[in-house]
């Protein structure tokens, strides 16, 4: 089995890849829905900002690893699986010494401006209403450690052409992961 852990700001496409990778029958697993389910059983809000706060919160009150640790507790190990919403080298390693080398990180990148726009035209609720808001939130993203996790990824996918192209892109790397794993066994 091999474990992809996904990362990358938000609107950069990982929403995507995830796609394409159910579509391969790859397994997903978002943090996001891991911290949303405990903070839901803590009384947190719903918003962006609360749940960025709540997850905060809980790194500093247990350790930088939490999330990773309470997502590898809804992880079965019966195939390739792809985690999504690693925001840190602490969460990385977390990950790494449960799961070993077969551990992959791929980081999906775009500009600001390109994610800015994704994320008003999507119009989700979390989706920001000004720019202040959307660079308040990646301040947030970057001081959990995501830069530096994005800068060591092992494999990066730039996503500022079409969709088609983004998604033959991300097609093209999972078999190319696929394959390696097959030649590890």
């Amino acid at each position: 089995m091999r474990t992809i852990l996904l990362t990358g700001m938000p609107g950069c496409g990982k929403e995507e890849f995830l796609r394409v990778a159910l579509e391969s029958g790859i397994a997903v697993i978002r943090m996001g829905d891991v911290v949303r389910e405990h903070a839901v059983k803590a009384g947190v809000g719903d918003d962006d900002k609360s749940i960025g706060t709540f997850a905060h919160g809980e790194r500093n009150i247990n350790h930088p690893g939490i999330w990773a640790e309470r997502t590898l507790e809804k992880m079965e190990h019966a195939g390739d699986t792809v985690i999504d919403g690693v925001r840190s080298l602490e969460e990385t390693e977390h990950f790494k010494n449960k799961l070993g080398d077969r551990l992959t990180v791929v980081a999906v990148l775009a500009s600001p401006d390109i994610r800015f726009k994704r994320l008003v035209a999507r119009g989700r609720g979390d989706a920001p209403t000004a720019l202040r808001e959307f660079r308040e939130r990646d301040g947030r993203e970057l001081g959990w450690g995501m830069g530096d996790l994005i800068a060591r990824a092992d494999h990066t996918l730039v996503n500022e052409g079409t969709l088609d192209e983004f998604r033959e892109k991300t097609r093209k790397l999972l078999k190319k992961l696929s394959s390696l794993e097959h030649e590890t066994l």
